[in-house]
């Protein structure tokens, strides 16, 4: 299969081995840190503020996660995030298991967590350009997305399911530490050197200053980047916090169920991953990116009519397909249009602006939830974003940024504007 194609290089395939199987412990994570929360407090509030807690500390310090992946070896830099969210997990694993674990441990533990997934991020997007070149980059973002899918939306959460069944969360808190430490291994096996390009002088806040600078002047960037922060705002929070309340109080589900709900999600992604990484990028790849972004919130509005399990699956399915296909455009558009020295800069914006008002997101779902109910917040939540992306895309003329892109077939035709190039 063509989207196989990248697994030949060594290094890459290091890097999938060791992210599929941390990705497979997050994907027990998401189970356990949300049934973990409702233990100990049965009420959306609570999951709301361990989600608010994750989203700060990943917001603080995303952009300057993206300034270090470009200064030093982004490989290092994975490395440590890796050792220090195993860490994490480890102390937070221990104090379930003892009984002893509270809410605010929750939030302060999870606070760090996200701090060292802010860093692993940009250097992991940054270095992917490194080990594979050109029409390569497709492949290999599709297959991430297949991993990533399988990995943390399908096993993961079916493992995870299982787990906290049996012997409870704090197992499986640590199952997922062992998983970092695999990542971590294997990153410091790969060979690719990967340091992006440091100006003499240059200070932390220079370099983000000069990332800022290069997405203002660049339209398919901060229209998109606005995009996704208004959409994370609106439907975010709702989602990841409503989403197992329904599953648990309304329809009586329990924590292998919720896990089914959040695998039919992965088999969604899966699907569309492969379907994207056979063909080549789409010559209207705006028009397309913007269509998967403007419908993939509509399945909320399912979420808060739903009266089964099975409608629920289905609709995260689809969930799951429109937002794949729409990270693997950007981010090869990210790889291909943005110059190595930019990537990791790049790429934190990219996850800033993604989750940069996902704190508000979850602060205000839970007042939300008890002022309109569990269910028109979710419907509100998939209609508002997806009329707000296509009036963006209309407004802004966001097609007429679909120019051929470097390292692709259509390059060679055609020169690109100066302002991309």
């Amino acid at each position: 299969m063509k989207i196989l194609s990248p697994l030949r290089d060594r290094d890459f395939a290091l890097l999938w081995a060791g992210l599929t199987i941390s990705l497979i412990g997050d994907g027990v994570y998401l189970v356990a840190i949300a049934w973990q929360a409702y233990d100990l407090s049965n009420t959306p509030s609570a999951l709301a503020v361990v989600g608010l807690a994750w989203s700060i500390g990943l917001v603080l310090f995303l952009l300057t996660g993206g300034v270090i992946s470009d200064r030093f070896d982004r490989r290092r830099v994975m490395i440590g995030a890796d050792l220090m969210r195993a860490a994490v997990l480890v102390l937070m694993g221990v104090l379930s298991l003892s009984g002893s674990l509270e809410i605010w441990h929750m939030v302060v533990l999870v606070f760090f967590y996200a701090s060292g997934e802010a860093f692993f991020g940009p250097a992991f997007g940054a270095l992917v350009p490194d080990v594979l070149e050109g029409e390569q980059l497709l492949q290999a973002n599709a297959l991430e997305q297949v991993i990533r899918q399988t990995s943390k939306r399908l096993i993961g959460p079916l493992i995870g399911g299982i787990v906290i069944a049996l012997v409870g969360p704090g197992n499986a808190f640590l199952i997922d530490a062992g998983t970092f430490l695999v990542s971590a291994t294997a990153i410091t096996l790969m060979r690719t050197r990967s340091i992006g390009t440091r100006s003499e002088g240059s200070t932390v806040r220079s370099d983000m200053l000069d990332g800022w600078q290069y997405v203002r002047e660049r339209r398919w960037l901060w229209v998109s980047f606005l995009v996704s922060s208004l959409t994370m705002l609106l439907f975010f929070g709702p989602a990841e916090v409503l989403l197992p309340y329904v599953v648990r109080n309304e329809l009586g589900g329990g924590a292998g169920d919720f896990g089914l709900v959040l695998a039919a999600d992965g088999a969604g992604s899966i699907l569309a991953s492969i379907a994207v990484g056979q063909r080549d990028l789409p010559r209207r790849y705006m028009t397309v990116l913007y269509a998967c972004w403007a419908t993939a919130t509509l399945p909320l509005i399912g979420y808060g009519m739903a009266s089964a399990l099975w409608q629920l699956m289905i609709l995260s399915a689809v969930f799951g397909a429109l937002v794949t296909t729409g990270v693997i455009i950007f981010t090869t558009l990210q790889q291909t249009r943005v110059p190595p020295e930019m990537r990791g800069r790049i790429h934190s914006f990219d996850l800033f602006t993604s989750l940069g008002l996902a704190p508000l997101s979850f602060a205000l779902t839970g007042p939300a939830a008890a002022a309109f109910g569990v269910n028109t917040t979710l419907i509100i939540a998939g209609i508002l974003p997806a009329l707000m992306t296509t009036t963006l895309f209309i407004w802004f003329r966001i097609d007429r940024e679909e120019v051929p892109l470097p390292g692709t077939s259509g390059d060679a035709e055609h020169k690109l504007p100066q302002h991309i190039a």
